[in-house]
């Protein structure tokens, strides 16, 4: 029997048992019927995993459109309407102290627009600012002031630039978020796929303790009777009805256990009905073989893993520069440029402006530190050689875990075919042998016993040998983002998170 054919009777069988576990049921109870691609599109679609996978990347998602919003101009008010003081001050005059009641009311309002300049790490911003203050006491001629433009400029030279770093890092974690989606969405796969064997097991075990009962019951009503005619001994008879008992309390445990993998492969997939789902084993298998230094390649270039070493080797570096700029010497330059008025009105407060200029130097200077800034910096370096020895690391070990995990599924074709011949030689020899127990050619019920023990083994690595087959490939495509079966990348389609 080749493959396609063993699957093809496992189907059958599974779908015979399941009906047969059911005929007690009311006939109201829904079958849904579902195979190992269905289960994992349902699984991406609405598992908890899926669910925390989009909620991770819709986090990432904003945390990049923050950043990049963050180096466009931003246009902002600030006011004050208005302004009451009304308080008894201290003034001098002619050397002469004396308290007076002072009485003013103020407002202004400014309107700034800012750009950050993300090369030299400065901030310009250009502005228009208007105020008025009436004093009750004294009124000013000139209550208004005006600035109608300015462009101020704040430019430190020797300080730590977080933007220019941020603008090296913060794409590459996008880049990084966008990779670890799709690698979480085939990991929803590999979860699906454990969930689907592990229930596709149980209904097959469930299958074989129905069998093995049935054919213990049978033989044991047979022995009863060779026994009344003298043909067997007592021990075999006795070891016969031991076997019925057994394997109706490995019925019981198959149940149970049957009902505990529905129950977790439902709750993941979260199929909330009450229908009962049996599973189809997956066949017509297309086999293939994968390059080991192509997957590797694949995964050096499309994994999320890579991204990573990069983005720790950036973040390492931008700690040793900030250790070196700061608390050093440093400068700041600080310049403004535009118009200002006053007058007694508003519209005269902008009449025939006047410049303004601004410029002003300011330095900072460290003296002594006691080594507090050298340090640091030490510091830093050795943090950043720590990491770039773990990413190298790192680097061989991801390198070689593809390499192998390539080789196993490499060896999966052969190893699925000598499971589905070993099920089949082990089937045939079983049945050769209950049927020359039956007519009586041999009477040794170990000899039975060790063969029905090698049938159930068999059908049962079966089923495991698919499980791996099926895991090996979804991790290879979750480690090299790449389909290989079709041949094709496994491709991010960014849709609306907003």
């Amino acid at each position: 029997m080749n493959l396609k054919s063993m699957i093809r009777q496992s189907v059958c069988l599974v779908i015979l048992l399941f009906i047969g576990m059911h005929l007690h049921v009311s006939g109201q109870t829904k079958i849904r019927q579902l195979t190992l691609n269905e289960a994992i599109d349902i699984a991406k679609t609405q598992s908890p995993d899926a669910l925390n996978a989009k909620q991770t990347f819709t986090n990432s998602y904003w945390e990049f459109r923050s950043f990049r919003a963050s180096n466009l101009p931003a246009l902002s008010m600030t006011a004050t309407l208005p302004d009451v003081n009304q308080s008894i001050t201290s003034q001098s005059v002619d050397g002469v102290q004396s308290y007076a009641s002072y009485k003013y009311i103020s407002a202004q309002a400014n309107l700034a627009l800012t750009q950050k300049i993300g090369i030299t790490g400065g901030t310009i911003s250009l502005n228009s600012y208007l105020s008025g203050v009436h004093n009750v006491n004294a009124p000013n001629p000139y209550p208004f002031l005006s600035y109608p433009v300015n462009i101020e400029l704040n430019q430190p030279i020797f300080r730590y630039n977080p933007y220019r770093w941020d603008r090296k890092i913060q794409p590459l974690k996008f880049s990084q978020a966008k990779r670890k989606y799709i690698e979480d969405i085939e990991q929803i796969s590999i979860t699906a796929t454990t969930y689907f064997f592990t229930l596709l097991q149980a209904q097959v075990e469930k299958k074989i303790a129905l069998t093995n009962r049935s054919n213990y019951d049978t033989l044991y009503q047979i022995a009863k009777g060779r026994y009344q005619l003298g043909k067997i001994a007592e021990n075999d008879l006795l070891q016969l009805e031991l076997n019925f008992l057994e394997s109706s309390a490995d019925v019981e445990n198959a149940e149970l256990a049957l009902d505990n993998a529905q129950f977790q492969f439902k709750s993941y997939l979260r199929l909330q009905d009450s229908t009962r789902v049996v599973l189809s084993p997956p066949g017509n298998i297309q086999f293939f073989k994968i390059d080991p230094v192509k997957a590797v390649d694949l995964a050096n270039e499309n994994s999320s893993k890579s991204l990573d070493f990069k983005k720790r080797l950036l973040e390492a570096a931008s700690a040793v520069n900030f250790a070196k700029l700061d608390g050093r010497f440093d400068a700041n330059i600080h310049a403004l440029v535009g118009l200002q008025q006053s007058g007694p009105t508003i519209p005269d407060a902008y009449v025939n402006p006047a410049d303004q200029r601004q410029v002003s130097l300011g330095l900072t200077i460290p003296i002594v530190d006691w080594g507090v800034a050298h340090g640091k910096i030490k510091m830093a370096e050795s943090q950043e050689d720590i990491v770039k020895t773990s990413v190298e690391q790192e680097t061989i070990d991801f390198q070689r875990s593809v390499y192998l995990k390539v080789i196993q599924f490499n060896m999966q074709q052969n190893q699925l075919r000598i499971a589905a011949k070993a099920d089949t030689v082990a089937r045939k020899s079983y049945e050769v042998t209950k049927d020359r127990y039956l007519i009586g050619k041999i009477n040794n019920i170990l000899d039975l016993n060790n063969a029905q023990i090698k049938t159930d083994n068999s059908e049962k690595n079966y089923y495991y040998s698919l499980l791996t087959f099926w895991k090996s490939y979804y991790e290879i495509r979750k480690l090299t983002l790449f389909d290989f079966q079709n041949g094709e990348p496994i491709r991010f389609e960014l849709r609306d998170y907003r």
